[in-house]
């Protein structure tokens, strides 16, 4: 290589570098809840599950690393923040997912189409996250808003002993909690089921109630686990 291919070269590096240039990561995650308790705890703890079982597998090509943000935004603003945070990160992150309910929020269909146009994956909950956690002990297709969700998990929480006898919704344990006893395989089955029989062409996200893709995001983490 002559010397003038070889200055080219560097300056191209360097030209990169300095415009912030990234380089794309295989098994990269970043996650952007609506919550700031529930569904970041929840997902930290499947993340350290992951970590654990990972430790010493070589089968591995990139290990995946993970950022979970709980930004207490609500919906189009949530999109919005996750935009801000892609562009400022030091990683080109692979799978990047927005996660959030509808609880009261009227712009939800359009929050689940501008995050999906950004190329966004969406998890989203209708009416709570709390659905999705009834989800890993019993299939309902029952529309209840947060609070009588609260009511049942409760019950199951009191009968089987978890979480002191109470759901919990900052429980640094919530994942331990519901994906005991094969909790997540049951959770995904029940989703799949419910979400089975939602024609996204005929309807929107806010008119299926209840409903919840995020076994969609939990079957995209739990492949780390089934290595």
């Amino acid at each position: 290589m002559g010397s003038d291919d070889l200055f080219k070269k560097r300056r191209e590096v360097r030209k990169k570098r300095d415009s912030g240039f990234r380089q794309p990561r295989a098994n990269s995650f970043l996650i952007v809840t609506e919550g700031e308790k529930s569904e970041p705890l929840y997902l930290q703890g499947i993340v350290k599950q992951i970590k654990k079982s990972i430790g010493g597998n070589v089968k591995l090509i990139e290990v995946p690393i993970f950022e979970i943000r709980g930004e207490g935004c609500s919906t189009c603003k949530l999109v919005e923040k996750t935009e801000e945070i892609v562009k400022k990160a030091k990683v080109l992150y692979q799978n990047i997912w927005v996660v959030f309910d509808k609880d009261d929020f009227q712009d939800f269909d359009e929050a689940i189409a501008e995050g999906t146009k950004k190329g966004y994956q969406v998890a989203w909950s209708n009416q709570s996250f709390e659905y999705w956690a009834y989800l890993h002990f019993f299939y309902s297709d029952s529309a209840l808003r947060r609070d009588e969700w609260c009511k049942k998990l409760d019950a199951i929480f009191s009968e089987r002993k978890l979480g002191g006898g109470k759901y919990q919704k900052n429980a640094h344990d919530l994942y331990e909690q519901l994906a005991s006893s094969e909790g997540l395989v049951i959770a995904i089955k029940h989703a799949k089921r419910r979400m089975s029989i939602f024609k996204g062409d005929q309807m929107r996200p806010s008119q299926f109630d209840p409903g919840t893709t995020m076994h969609l995001l939990m079957e995209d983490l739990n492949k780390f686990l089934e290595e």
